[in-house]
């Protein structure tokens, strides 16, 4: 099979690998589509240091199932999406339903010695694949994964319809954020986003956006919601990020940071005690978050439609890799086809 290999900071190639074969436990699937996140980007450039010389990355993706191992009963053809977490299922994290805890986890696109979704095939265990229906166009289970990373975050912060809430930076974790609160019954959401074309995609999706850049943020969000954010999602995760959901919330609410934009963060702790205002983390998502949001997407929700703006197969993957890479891209959300982009028109 054909797969993108990470060579080296700032270097992805095609390279031929050996097809893979399921073990027992576990199901080979054909890749449709993976898309690119942005910590791909940053294994990519070398920033993050989670990704490795060698290694297949890709975690956001959907395909159909090729064959299966032994002890699996899988229908050969059905299209289905990958949780990446590789939970034991054993320890006190997995039996209280909060896998993305497992201290013996493994993520698929991080781990080295696993070949992951940037490949025409790849293996997993039966147990982390979920079905979708032939009703939905095939792309759209290349959303799931970064979409349950901000319902989950919204989980966390125990989003509901009287929220009002901001979102802190309008990429595809971001926007996840903005459609997580609208999922939970949110109707006020106001996204912070220098980008222009990120926040064009944040209004098509029925939230406000403001840019950071050009106004007064505790005033700008006020305004777009009446008062103050009684909930942040922060989905860029660095100090100026933090301190902008500070200022622009209100006293006793509760900032969530998904985002890690960055490996330490300072944090205005007189803004936290004395107007008491709660800081909490959110990692991934459980195997319930996953599929619950496999389930909403399954239902094709008219907000999919807007999350999507670039395609690539793998020969010109490494070139988006780099535009992003760089930030001389403006795509939000870039999907790779292993087998080649389908026609217009192709679900």
């Amino acid at each position: 099979m054909h797969a993108l290999v990470l060579k080296g900071d700032w270097d992805i190639a095609v390279e031929e690998r050996e097809d893979p074969q399921p073990g027992p436990g576990e199901v080979l699937v054909e890749i449709v589509a993976t898309g690119i996140c942005g910590s791909d980007i940053h294994g990519y450039t070398g920033e993050n240091g989670r990704r490795h010389p060698g290694q297949v990355m890709g975690h956001e993706t959907v395909g159909r199932v090729q064959s299966a191992g032994a002890g699996v009963d899988a229908a050969v053809g059905a299209l289905v999406t990958v949780n990446p977490v590789i939970a034991c299922g054993e320890c006190p994290a997995c039996r209280r339903g909060a896998e993305q805890a497992c201290a013996r986890r493994q993520v698929i696109g991080v781990a080295p010695d696993i070949v992951a979704a940037f490949a025409q095939y790849m293996v997993a265990p039966a147990r982390n694949v979920v079905d979708l229906p032939d009703s939905m166009p095939d792309e759209y289970g290349a959303l799931v994964e970064p979409l349950a990373v901000g319902y989950h975050a919204a989980l966390r912060g125990g989003c509901g319809s009287g929220d009002r809430v901001l979102v802190v930076g309008g990429g595809p974790i971001g926007q996840a954020c903005a459609i997580a609160a609208q999922r939970l019954g949110v109707d006020r959401v106001v996204v912070s986003e220098p980008s222009a074309s990120r926040r064009d995609v944040v209004t098509s999706l029925g939230a406000a956006a403001v840019d950071p850049t050009a106004v007064q943020i505790d005033d700008a969000v006020a305004d777009a919601l009446g008062e103050p954010a009684t909930l942040v999602l922060d989905a860029v995760g660095t100090s100026r990020t933090l301190g902008d959901a500070l200022t622009a919330s209100a006293l006793g609410s509760r900032i969530v940071l998904v985002g890690m934009g960055a490996p330490k963060v300072e944090l205005g702790a007189y803004a936290v005690s004395t107007e008491e205002r709660t800081v909490v983390g959110s990692f991934s998502y459980s195997a319930k978050d996953f599929r619950d949001t496999a389930h909403w997407v399954a239902q094709v929700p008219e907000q999919l439609t807007h999350l999507i703006d670039g395609r690539v197969d793998l020969q010109g993957a490494p070139a988006a890799f780099r535009e992003l890479g760089e930030g001389t891209s403006a795509k939000s959300k870039v999907l790779v086809f292993p087998h080649g982009v389908p026609e217009p028109g192709h679900r």
